[in-house]
């Protein structure tokens, strides 16, 4: 590994924490950026993992050993990932300013219905805990 893999790889780390990090937030805008960030830390691990830059996909006719050659797979899965985190950027985008018409703010907000059925999955779980004791007296 040279100096440059490395610190392609150091960013690469860095782009995907900063990443994940916005897409733990709860405002929408903040997720959509984290989802671009994390599409380009994507993008430079798919060109990191195609080796040394600057080595020719082909060679002038002369045979040559196969380590001298490009990976070109690399740069076809980054073309891909970049169309598919425009598609996706431009969803996440349109439903971030869909919610902001609806209710003037795009905070995620809590979802009632996962609430109560946690609430009553917890209170199910306490009362088969109860069930399987034995009482105090029959101890």
């Amino acid at each position: 590994m040279n100096t440059i893999d490395i610190t392609l790889s150091v960013v690469v780390g860095a782009l995907f924490a900063v990443g994940f990090y916005l897409m733990l937030q709860r405002s929408l805008m903040r997720i959509v950026l984290g989802f671009i960030v994390l599409g380009h830390g994507t993008n430079l691990l798919l060109l990191v993992a195609g080796g040394t830059p600057g080595r020719p996909p082909i060679t002038d006719g002369k045979a040559a050993a196969p380590e001298r050659y490009a990976d070109p797979l690399p740069q076809a899965m980054a073309l891909t990932s970049i169309v598919i985190t425009f598609a996706l950027t431009a969803f996440l985008t349109a439903l971030a300013y869909r919610s902001w018409r609806l209710w003037g703010n795009d905070e995620v907000r809590d979802d009632v219905e996962d609430r109560r059925i946690g609430t009553f999955a917890e209170r199910a779980r306490r009362h088969d805990d109860r069930e399987r004791t034995p009482p105090e007296d029959a101890r």
